[in-house]
C-alpha cells in the first residue's frame, strides 16, 4: 500500500506497475532498467510537464489529427504504465494500436493483447496472426510490422522506444512522434518530434489537446507543425535540465 500523502507517491505507483507488469509477463526484465533510466531524467525536469513539452504535445496533437493513417505503437512499458490512455487516444483519433516488441515472444504478445483488450481496446495489430511486412534497415524483431498498421502509416506515435527503429521509420518517410525523457538519446534526436516528458503525464495531456484542437482548420494545425523545430525543442529541454543542476551552485 502506497499512501497518497507520500512525496514520491506517483513515482512509487509507476514503479509498482512496472514490477507487476514484469511478473505478469507484459514487461521484459530490461524494461525495468529502461524505466529507471527515464525516471532519473524526470527528476531533472522537476517531475512536471514543462512549457517546452507542452508545445511539443500541441504540435504532436496537430500531426496526429491531420494524419491519414495514425498508429500508436505499444511495447511492454507503455502497456504497463498507460494502457487506458492508449485506448482513449486511439478512440479520439480513430487510430490503430499496434504491438511492437524487441524481446518478442508469442506469450508476451498474447498477454499484452489481452491486457489492452481488458482496458477496452478495439482492434489491436501486431499479433502472430498477421503476415508481417518488414521495415528496411532494421534486423531486430521490431522490423516486423503490420501491413495495415505501421507499414502504411503516415504518422506513428512511438512512446518509450529505441533509436534504431525510430531512425528506420523516419527513413521510410514516416512522421515519428517520440515520448522520451532523455533529450540526448538517438530516439529523441532522430524522431520528427520528441516530447521530453514522462509518458504518464504526456498521454492524458495529448488526448486532451487532440480533443481541443480537432475543431481547428487544417491550415491552423499545419502551422503548429511547421513552427515546431525538434532540435530547438531538445536544446531547450536540455537547458531546463542543466538549470536544475546549476541551482545547487
Amino acid at each position: 500500500m502506497i499512501p497518497k500523502s507520500h512525496p514520491r507517491y506517483k513515482s512509487l505507483l509507476s514503479r509498482d506497475k512496472i514490477v507487476n507488469a514484469y511478473k505478469s509477463g507484459i514487461l521484459a526484465d530490461s524494461g525495468m532498467i529502461a524505466h529507471g533510466r527515464g525516471e532519473a531524467f524526470d527528476y531533472l525536469i522537476g517531475e512536471k510537464t514543462t512549457e517546452t513539452a507542452e508545445k511539443a504535445i500541441e504540435a504532436a496533437a496537430a500531426a496526429l489529427i491531420l494524419a491519414k493513417n495514425p498508429v500508436i505503437s505499444v511495447n511492454g512499458n507503455t502497456t504497463a504504465l498507460v494502457p487506458e490512455h492508449v485506448v482513449k487516444l486511439a478512440e479520439v483519433l480513430d487510430a490503430k494500436i499496434e504491438i511492437n516488441l524487441f524481446y518478442r515472444t508469442p506469450e508476451r504478445v498474447k498477454t499484452i493483447w489481452k491486457f489492452l483488450k481488458d482496458q477496452g481496446a478495439g482492434e489491436i495489430l501486431g499479433t502472430e496472426k498477421e503476415d508481417f511486412k518488414h521495415i528496411k534497415g532494421l534486423d531486430s524483431p521490431r522490423g516486423s510490422v503490420s501491413p495495415e498498421g505501421m507499414y502504411k502509416a503516415d504518422v506513428i506515435l512511438v512512446p518509450l522506444e529505441d533509436g534504431d527503429r525510430t531512425e528506420a521509420l523516419v527513413k521510410e518517410g514516416k512522421y515519428v512522434i517520440a515520448i522520451d525523457l532523455n533529450p540526448l538519446s538517438r530516439t529523441a534526436k532522430t524522431s520528427s518530434l520528441t516530447i521530453v516528458d514522462n509518458i504518464t503525464r504526456t498521454m492524458p495531456c495529448l488526448t486532451r489537446k487532440v480533443n481541443k484542437l480537432k475543431a481547428k482548420n487544417p491550415d491552423e494545425l499545419k502551422k503548429l507543425i511547421d513552427n515546431f523545430n525538434n532540435i530547438n525543442n531538445l536544446k531547450e529541454s536540455l537547458r531546463i535540465m542543466l538549470n536544475s543542476i546549476n541551482e545547487f551552485e
